[in-house]
């Protein structure tokens, strides 16, 4: 097929798509987090949740198993992380019920070219996250139409205007935020009322928690993800792009 043909379909598929997005938006406008997830798995095609067990993930995994059990979880273990984390993983999805946890990580010829040492992180943090996050997700997702993510509006600047569904760039696929117009508060009540494990390192002063290098206690009135890349001009662990690239601290969406 020609360039320009090939150029057109291509155009042709990223409007439907978006016009798909902007419906399903306008459906769920008013639907609750639990609405948003269920109308996602009927309405939006193949779609796995890929979920962290960070310090807030228990929400949107209890949600899906009491939807369906069954439902594809992605949780992408970059052998940097926390032991607590590794350890809360497996509590919580026995507690759950959960019966399809996909446990994704780097391919170890990739590991051994770009990082036998373990130490890109020292001096390329993104190329870190790319190599252990970015690529070993995406090709776990190939093959879906979408994916569930734990993001919210107020975990920082870059995700102020953060829609229950959105356009992936360059993919194809559509992202879908359940819990985007959450605050912190409704976080802290569904799991008091659901009695809800919470990930150990939360009352060690870990509110964002990611890789262990990479992440710190918070200080009270810093904000949540002040302890992810401290120091460093990154907010975002390259899995979610705006406009086709990464998102770093004071960037705009």
């Amino acid at each position: 097929m020609p360039l320009d043909e090939i150029q057109t379909e291509l155009g042709r598929e990223r409007r439907a798509l978006t016009e798909q997005v902007a419906a399903l938006n306008a459906r769920y406008r008013h639907h609750s987090a639990h609405d948003v997830m269920h109308g996602a798995l009927e309405d939006a095609g193949e779609i796995a949740l890929v979920s962290s067990f960070g310090a807030e993930s228990v929400v949107l995994l209890h949600m899906a198993a009491v939807i369906d059990k069954s439902i594809p979880v992605l949780f992408v273990d970059t052998q940097m992380l926390f032991t607590e984390t590794l350890v809360y993983q497996q509590e919580v999805s026995e507690r759950l019920g959960l019966r399809n946890v996909r446990v994704i990580r780097a391919e170890e010829e990739d590991l051994q070219r770009d990082d036998p040492y373990g130490a890109l992180r020292l001096r390329d943090p993104d190329a870190c996250c790319v190599l252990r996050k970015t690529i070993p997700l995406q090709r776990a997702l190939a093959g879906y139409d979408g994916w569930i993510t734990g993001r919210k509006r107020f975990q920082s600047g870059t995700r102020a205007a953060l829609e229950f569904f959105e356009v992936e760039d360059g993919t194809g696929r559509i992202k879908v935020n359940p819990l985007a117009h959450w605050a912190p508060e409704d976080v802290r009540v569904y799991m008091e009322e659901n009695r809800l494990p919470r990930h150990p390192l939360v009352a060690r002063g870990y509110p964002s928690i990611g890789c262990a290098p990479c992440t710190s206690p918070v200080k009270e009135g810093e904000d949540p993800r002040a302890g992810r890349w401290r120091d460093q001009n990154k907010e975002e662990c390259g899995i979610h792009f705006v406009n086709g690239k990464m998102v770093r601290a004071g960037e705009k969406e």
